[in-house]
């Protein structure tokens, strides 16, 4: 092969390549402006949260497309609000259940921007675990475009709790704090039972036992600190005996030179 054509087969080689990345890569969805979405909820309260989408015909083009929605909460109602360019409404749907779909985004609306809302009450937890803290799905958003092909836009989850999980795990926290700060498998060991307790769901016997890490992390903080202080007090007696060791012997040795002299 002469360097022309070498040359030309190496062109058309990262051109394939180009256009197969291309292909390859998942068109971006649409962008997401302002949201206000919880980052935990306690078991049985309702929540509201909403998300703005922005550049709803980017990357891919497009004219129109349709968005879908999820969440984890129950007894849920949407509302999708449409806007025009100069911020004013056009359009409001609303839908009820854990899903919908079928809200059509067209510019031939005059959308210019969407804002989706879900309401809906903070779901009980399947199965706890205190690491990693248990998340539900607050609010998931997908995009559909003609043909089928559907791209997430963006996913919202939240840790969700009860009194007692919540009185729990902010008492191992605690917990775990000072007995990272000792050297004690006594206080270890009820930090790794409260954490069991934890995940068994038994939480007023986790508070127990963290409450018991606790205070054997403290008391080995403390008997560390006497013990340093005692430390600390023999290495002075000992500075001091030298001290007075050697004024000792420096008397002695003047009181040499004075008799000789």
């Amino acid at each position: 092969m002469t360097k022309t054509s070498w040359s030309r087969f190496s062109k058309l080689a990262l051109a394939c390549l180009f256009v197969l990345s291309v292909a390859t890569v998942p068109g971006a969805a649409v962008s997401v402006g302002d949201s206000d979405v919880t980052s935990d909820a306690e078991v049985g309260t309702q929540v509201t949260a909403t998300a703005t989408l922005t550049e709803l015909y980017q990357n891919p083009s497009l004219e129109s497309w349709t968005l879908a929605g999820q969440t984890d909460l129950t007894d849920v109602t949407w509302t999708v609000y449409y806007y025009d360019q100069t911020g004013a409404k056009v359009d409001q749907e609303s839908f009820d259940g854990q899903s919908f779909s079928g809200a059509e985004v067209a510019t031939s609306d005059g959308t210019n921007e969407v804002e989706v809302e879900v309401t809906g009450t903070v779901p009980e937890v399947a199965s706890y675990s205190y690491e990693p803290a248990q998340t539900f799905t607050v609010i998931g958003l997908e995009q559909t475009r003609q043909g089928g092909s559907t791209n997430e836009i963006d996913s919202w989850n939240a840790t969700y709790y009860t009194g007692e999980s919540r009185e729990a795990r902010n008492a191992i926290d605690e917990a775990s704090a000072d007995v990272e700060q000792v050297n004690s498998q006594e206080a270890e060991r009820s930090l790794g039972n409260a954490i069991d307790a934890y995940n068994g769901e038994e939480f007023s016997l986790a508070s127990d036992l963290a409450e018991q890490a606790q205070e054997q992390a403290q008391q080995t903080q403390q008997s560390n600190q006497l013990m340093q202080y005692a430390l600390y007090g023999v290495g002075g007696l000992v500075v001091i005996g030298l001290l007075v060791g050697g004024f000792l012997y420096w008397r002695s040795q003047q009181q040499g030179h004075d008799k000789l002299g």
